[in-house]
C-alpha cells in the first residue's frame, strides 16, 4: 500500500494549469518558445514559487533560474540538483518539462516545510532553452552549466533573425558573462529529473512511474542540397537539377533504412525542411532539412549514419546536385548512476510502487549534466505515448506519485546517511 503523500499534488496541478495559460494555443495546447517574453513570464512565476518554498533564487548568465536550499548550518559542499525546463515546442502540450520543474519545487518545499536540514545544499533549476526549436540547438542552459557549449552558440538566429545573444539578454541572462554559468568540476554531486515518459512503455506495463536506465545517443544533422532553378513549364525532366526532388528521395530512403531496424530502439526523423525560391512554377534550387537519428546502440547508429550519407551522395549524383552535411549534435548514450537508481528503487518499494525500467529515447537536461555528475530520471506515464503535441497528457494521480517518489529520493540522498563519500560515490544506507 502507498503511504500518504508528503507533497501537495493539488499545489502542483494548480501551478501546472497556471503555466499552461502562458502561450495557450488551444484547449490543451501551448506554445512558449525559449527566451521569449512568455518564457520570461513563466520563469517569473516559477521564481515566486521557489521563494514561497523557502529557496533563495537567482538567474545565471545562461538564463537558468536556480533556487537554493542551504545545507545544515550552512555547510559548503557539492549540490544535489534537480529540475527540468519551462520552454515548449511550438505545437506542444502542458506537461513536457513543466512537470519536472514543478515537481522539483514541490520536493524542496516539502523538505523545507518539515524543517529538514539537508547534508548537502539542494538546488532546483528551471533550465533555459531545453527544446532547441527556436535556435536549432537545445539543452542550452544545462550545457552552459556543464561547460559543453560550442562556438557560435550565441550567433544562432531564429526564423525572425533574432540571435540567441539578443534573446538571452532580453530574457535576463548575460551573454558577455556566459562562462560564469559553468559549475566547477565536482560542484554538482548528483542530478535528479522527473519527466513525463513521452512514449508508450509505462502505459503498456500498467505502471504510473518508471525508472530510466539510460538516454539514447542523439545525432542531429543538417543536410543542404543545391541544384539549379528553372521554369517549371519549360525545362525537360531529364535536364532538371531539382533539389527538392533529391531531398524527397533521401527522406523517403532514410525512413526505409530506419524502419528496417524494426524491433530496436533506433528512430529517425526529418523534422524541418526549407526550400528556395519556394515558388509554384520554379524548380527548387536549394533545400535544407534536418535529420534526427537516435539509438542506444552506437554501432547500429553509426551504420545507419553511414548508409544515410551514402544515400545522400548517390542521390545528389543522380540529380546533378551539390550537397553538404553538417553535424549539429553527436552524443553517445548516457547511462544513469547505479547508486542513484538504487535509491529510487528503494523509495518506490517503500511506496509499494511497481517500477519498470526503460531507456529514454528523447534527450533531456540530464544528458548534459551526465558529463559532470551521476544522474537518475523518473518517468511519469504518458497517455497513448503522445508528446510534442497538444494531446499530450499525464494524469494528476500519476504526476502526484512521480512527485512524491522524487521527494522521497531527494530526502534519502540529502540525509546524512545518504550523503556523498569523499571519493564521489554514494553511501546508500537507509535514510
Amino acid at each position: 500500500m502507498i503511504r500518504s503523500c508528503t507533497t501537495s499534488n493539488e499545489r502542483v496541478m494548480r501551478r501546472l494549469g497556471q503555466l499552461a495559460e502562458l502561450g495557450r494555443i488551444s484547449e490543451t495546447g501551448v506554445s512558449r518558445l525559449a527566451m521569449t517574453p512568455l518564457d520570461r513570464q513563466a520563469a517569473d512565476m516559477a521564481r515566486g514559487w521557489m521563494e514561497e518554498a523557502g529557496l533563495s533564487v537567482r538567474m545565471d548568465a545562461a538564463g537558468n533560474l536556480i533556487g537554493r536550499l542551504e545545507a545544515a548550518d550552512g555547510a559548503a559542499g557539492p549540490v544535489l540538483m534537480l529540475g527540468s525546463h519551462l520552454d515548449t515546442q511550438p505545437y506542444a502540450g502542458t506537461y513536457d518539462g513543466i512537470v519536472g520543474v514543478l515537481g522539483a519545487i514541490e520536493a524542496a518545499h516539502a523538505l523545507a516545510a518539515q524543517g529538514f536540514a539537508p547534508a548537502l545544499p539542494i538546488e532546483v533549476v528551471a533550465f533555459s532553452d531545453e527544446e532547441g526549436c527556436r535556435f536549432d540547438k537545445g539543452i542550452f542552459g544545462s550545457r552552459a552549466m556543464s561547460g559543453r557549449l560550442e562556438p557560435g552558440e550565441l550567433e544562432r538566429a531564429d526564423l525572425d533573425g533574432v540571435t540567441r545573444r539578443e534573446a538571452l539578454a532580453a530574457f535576463g541572462g548575460d551573454p558577455s558573462r556566459l562562462d560564469e554559468a559553468r559549475y566547477p568540476d565536482g560542484a554538482i554531486a548528483a542530478y535528479l529529473e522527473l519527466h513525463i515518459e513521452q512514449g508508450p512503455v509505462l502505459e503498456a506495463a500498467g505502471a504510473a512511474v518508471g525508472l530510466v536506465t539510460a538516454i539514447s545517443g542523439p545525432l542531429w544533422l543538417t543536410v543542404e542540397l543545391e541544384g539549379f532553378a528553372g521554369h517549371a513549364g519549360s525545362v525537360p525532366m531529364a535536364m532538371r537539377r531539382d533539389a527538392l526532388a533529391g531531398a524527397a528521395s533521401i527522406i523517403s530512403g532514410f525512413q526505409r533504412l530506419v524502419r528496417a531496424e524494426a524491433g530496436t530502439p533506433a528512430v529517425g526523423t526529418v523534422g524541418t525542411l526549407q526550400l528556395f525560391p519556394a515558388s509554384r512554377n520554379i524548380i527548387p534550387e536549394r533545400v535544407r532539412f534536418t535529420v534526427d537519428l537516435r539509438d542506444i546502440d552506437m554501432e547500429r547508429r553509426g551504420r545507419l549514419e553511414a548508409e544515410l550519407r551514402r544515400l545522400i551522395a548517390e542521390t545528389a549524383a543522380d540529380n546533378g546536385l551539390a550537397y553538404a552535411v553538417k553535424v549539429d549534435t553527436d552524443s553517445p548514450p548516457r547511462a544513469c548512476g547505479p547508486e542513484l537508481m538504487a535509491a529510487v528503487r528503494a523509495e518506490a518499494s517503500d511506496m509499494g510502487l511497481e517500477l519498470p525500467e526503460l531507456m529514454s529515447g528523447p534527450f533531456h537536461d540530464a544528458l548534459a549534466l551526465s558529463y559532470v555528475c551521476p544522474y537518475a530520471m523518473i518517468f511519469v506515464r504518458s497517455r497513448d505515448g503522445i508528446s510534442h503535441n497538444p494531446r499530450e497528457f499525464s494524469s494528476a494521480e500519476d504526476i502526484g506519485l512521480g512527485v512524491e517518489l522524487l521527494y522521497r529520493t531527494l530526502k534519502r540522498l540529502a540525509s546524512p546517511s545518504g550523503s556523498e563519500r569523499s571519493d564521489g560515490s554514494w553511501s546508500m544506507t537507509s535514510a
